[in-house]
């Protein structure tokens, strides 16, 4: 069964936003994380995110979990209020 570590932040603006998206795209990634997918939600309005990165098995999450836990402030997209792990129950592309 699949993972998600699902991270939310606050004080996020669009260009934090943007300059992540750039860095993802880019393929800018932690060495080391065997992440299968991320998505980033963004309120713009209230400056806060959140991001759902999947992983395919406990291993690989216990290792992306220790390598995203242990990035600096500035290499985040805010400041982290909450990391919770989820076992992915249904996940469909429409």
């Amino acid at each position: 069964m699949a993972l998600a570590r699902v991270v939310t932040f606050d004080g996020v603006d669009k260009e934090r936003i943007a300059q992540l998206q750039g860095e993802i795209s880019g393929g800018q990634t932690p060495e080391g994380l065997n992440a299968k997918e991320i998505i980033v939600l963004h309120d713009p309005e209230a400056s806060k995110s959140m991001a759902i990165v999947f992983f395919e098995s406990d291993d690989d999450y216990r290792q992306g979990d220790e390598i995203l836990g242990g990035m600096p402030a500035g290499e985040t997209p805010g400041e982290r209020t909450s990391v919770t792990r989820y076992d992915v129950a249904i996940r469909e592309t429409m």
